[in-house]
């Protein structure tokens, strides 16, 4: 059992793709060559399918551990800057040592293949294999180096992705750090505005942070969420303002149907909320609506945060901490596929428009 796995093991390591390859190109060339023979009139002596076959796919064959010995030649001395004059030696005796078995083995497998009815001296069988086998040894080469060089750009591509992935993911933390306690210093700086006025406001309130921050924990580690959970996020962080602003905080959800499983980024809509409770409701001594609007519109999901102050929200360039991390998230994960707007409202107040690809969880079948 214990070979049986080391076998294994040493087969998953060697690639065997170049010598499938590799036999099923000869393979090709021997069946061209039968076909070839078999139009060809040698003497009086008619060219059978079972002699044409013979000669093409046999002398065809001898080309494969050739093949593969230029192939470990361009793998171990490839042409790379700095190496070329080294690679062109190591090719040129390579090529001399194939022309040299080539005529070998045709000059001592003559009266199976019957490539000649009277065998010449060795010498010109080498000169023949030198005239005919020259140039197809250089050609294998080259096309060994393309496939070499094509490799190894699709490596390099995908070591490029890797990387952006990997910076993409660090940048995506770092936001995440940095709104994390952003949101948290303002929900406890409320907090302690409340202990001296209204300490059941206060108690509110703090139970509220927990549960926020329950749920931010619990989605930290993903970089996108299902919209309800960060609907229920948002929840949380509202009832600590509303435990703060009282009946001056007006809530409006407008949360279309068929869209709790979209995937949004966490900790999307708390800045925009938190941005709209500051400039248009905590200033106000009268009563502020703050909605909070999803629905599907094409192929998108906008996400919608509104209030009836007096704008001048629209018109900041929206560079706080908040509204700037929620616009490099979006950069990060989505490119120019999503887009923040802040909008003043025809009638008074600010809209924050959000549009994301409209993208569901993977349902698992029950």
């Amino acid at each position: 059992m214990g070979r049986c796995s080391r076998y294994g093991v040493w087969m998953r390591r060697i690639d065997v793709r170049p010598l499938l390859a590799v036999c099923a190109w000869w393979t090709l060339e021997g069946l061209v060559t039968a076909g070839q023979l078999m139009t060809m009139q040698f003497g009086d002596e008619p060219v059978t399918v079972a002699s044409a076959l013979r000669r093409g796919l046999l002398s065809a064959w001898t080309w494969v551990p050739l093949s593969m010995l230029l192939l470990a030649c361009v793998q171990r001395y490839p042409l790379d800057p700095g190496r070329r004059t080294r690679a062109l030696a190591v090719y040129a005796a390579a090529t001399a040592l194939v022309v040299a078995l080539r005529a070998v083995t045709i000059f001592h497998l003559n009266p199976v293949l019957g490539w000649y009815r009277d065998l010449p001296p060795f010498r010109e069988v080498l000169l023949t294999s030198l005239f005919n086998n020259l140039l197809m040894c250089w050609l294998t080469i080259g096309v060994w180096h393309g496939l070499l060089y094509a490799r190894r750009a699709h490596q390099r591509e995908r070591q490029a992705e890797q990387l952006q992935a990997r910076l993409t993911a660090a940048r995506l933390e770092a936001l995440h750090a940095q709104l994390d306690p952003h949101f948290l210093f303002n929900a406890l700086n409320s907090a302690a505005e409340m202990v001296h006025r209204d300490v059941d406001a206060a108690d509110r309130m703090l139970v509220g942070l927990g549960e926020l921050l329950r749920s931010s924990l619990d989605h930290r580690q993903h970089a996108l969420v299902p919209l309800h959970a960060e609907l229920q996020l948002v929840q949380h962080y509202l009832e600590i303002e509303g435990a703060r602003l009282g009946d001056r905080l007006r809530l409006t959800w407008d949360v279309a149907p068929g869209l709790d499983d979209a995937r949004v980024p966490p900790l999307l809509l708390q800045p925009l909320a938190e941005n709209a409770i500051r400039h248009a409701v905590a200033p106000r001594l009268g009563p502020g609506r703050l909605g909070i609007h999803a629905r599907a519109e094409g192929g998108a999901l906008l996400l919608e945060v509104s209030d009836d102050g007096a704008g001048t929200g629209a018109g900041k360039p929206g560079r706080g901490t908040g509204l700037a991390n929620v616009r490099s998230r979006l950069e990060c994960l989505y490119g120019e596929e999503a887009t923040l707007e802040l909008l003043s409202e025809p009638g008074g107040g600010t809209r924050a428009r959000l549009r994301l690809p409209l993208r569901h969880a993977a349902r698992s079948a029950a």
